[in-house]
């Protein structure tokens, strides 16, 4: 059996470190004068057109009233692979609602965005929408509560879902 030995050329590293230097180099200067043909965006004043589809952060809608569509059925929970989401169920007064959460919560750090909380959810109280930045400072600005996930500003007072609880029972839903 015999040993290959390595060229010459191969065996320094140095045509190595020049090739990658020149090509770096060429980047740069097309880059440099070629605005129009440039790849990289200037992220707080450009943002990458994301598609229709895309996941982002997580939205509790609301009803018509104003209220949580939320039943407090803990499928989203249970299904939920990183158990980042955590209910607090309480009775309701109002005789067609059994309960509702008095407490709505969702680690976002732990998240990973599969959206199996989007599909298991039957009465369609949790969406991901588009947005996506979640910035914060430290770890406890992360967890997301019943005002953040459905009465945020951007929201503009709440997300209605698209079929109403009468229309449901109205169609046999």
């Amino acid at each position: 059996m015999k040993v290959k030995r390595k060229s010459a050329e191969k065996s320094y590293y140095l045509p190595a470190i020049l090739k990658g230097m020149v090509f770096t180099l060429k980047t740069f200067f097309r880059n440099l004068f070629n605005k129009k043909q440039r790849i990289t965006l200037n992220y707080p004043e450009e943002y990458y057109p994301y598609s229709s589809r895309f996941k982002g952060n997580h939205i509790l809608t609301v009803k018509k009233d104003g209220s949580l569509r939320c039943t407090a059925c803990m499928l989203c929970a249970t299904n939920c692979p990183a158990h980042c989401i955590k209910i607090t169920a309480s009775e309701s007064d109002d005789p067609e609602v059994e309960k509702y959460p008095i407490s709505y919560e969702i680690d976002m750090l732990r998240c990973v965005f599969c959206g199996f909380c989007e599909e298991a959810c039957p009465v369609d109280a949790i969406r991901m929408g588009p947005q996506w930045q979640t910035p914060a400072l430290s770890g406890e600005n992360t967890v997301y509560d019943i005002r953040h996930l459905a009465y945020r500003k951007e929201l503009k007072s709440g997300v209605l879902s698209v079929v109403d609880d009468k229309e449901r029972i109205r169609a046999g839903l």
